[in-house]
């Protein structure tokens, strides 16, 4: 299911009156599909405080506020935080589980969205080993080097248990990219792993720039979350 979401416009709604119609929405959408925000057994809050503290080195400074205020994003941390299991010492770790496409134009806030995402997923108490690349550095990464194995880099990547994949299909497409992508794509569906995808392409032209076999395989991993608005980076203040 595709829903659309304009960026929240800050200072022009009261927060608290957000948040709870932000919550209303969420529990809706999960008595939609069977569950209830009590599914969710948090755990205790020094756990994620300790968890958020560890990642925000690892979070740009820009984005180490983020909140995963889109309704479907919430709907997929839930459900990812539903699929972890228990670990040695009880903490519930990244397990199997849906992955997230969160599209729109530029500066309207996916990847904010999808840091949130990561970010609510601690907040949730779900132990998480995670990367983050844009699709132009896993490329560049991919690239020949002298001494350098990239097989194994590639490997790493693939099989993290959570991977954040920001600007899909934005780098010059060729058949190298494109079956590198489509590798990294098809391993993750074959294994059912999390992976939250960005894309400023339109839902419709993912086809024609990624081809058949990512685009058939992005359709049935994915939840999605289409993002509208103006580009908030050009935002100017009167």
């Amino acid at each position: 299911m595709i829903r659309r979401h304009h960026p929240r416009q800050h200072g022009s709604r009261d927060p608290e009156q957000a948040g709870i119609a932000m919550r209303q929405r969420v529990e809706r959408l999960l008595a939609a599909r069977g569950l209830t925000p009590e599914h969710v057994l948090d755990e205790e809050p020094e756990q994620q405080a300790d968890a958020l503290e560890l990642a925000e080195g690892r979070i740009p400074p820009r984005y180490r506020d983020a909140q995963a205020d889109h309704p479907e994003v919430a709907i997929w941390v839930k459900q990812v935080t539903l699929a972890a299991r228990p670990g040695p010492g009880g903490t519930r770790g990244i397990a199997t589980g849906p992955s997230l496409l969160i599209a729109g134009p530029t500066g309207v806030g996916k990847t904010y969205q999808a840091y949130g995402a990561v970010r609510s997923l601690l907040q949730a108490g779900v132990r998480l080993r995670w990367q983050v690349i844009t699709a132009a550095d896993l490329y560049a990464a991919q690239r020949p080097r002298q001494g350098h194995d990239t097989e194994r880099d590639l490997q790493a990547m693939t099989r993290c248990p959570l991977l954040l994949v920001d600007d899909l299909g934005a780098a010059k497409a060729s058949e190298w990219t494109e079956e590198l992508t489509y590798r990294l794509v098809n391993y993750r569906y074959e294994q059912l792993l999390p992976t939250v995808f960005t894309t400023n392409l339109p839902v419709r032209e993912i086809r024609n720039v990624l081809g058949d076999r990512i685009a058939s395989r992005l359709a049935e991993m994915t939840e999605r979350a289409v993002l509208t608005g103006p580009d908030r980076r050009r935002r100017t203040t009167a």
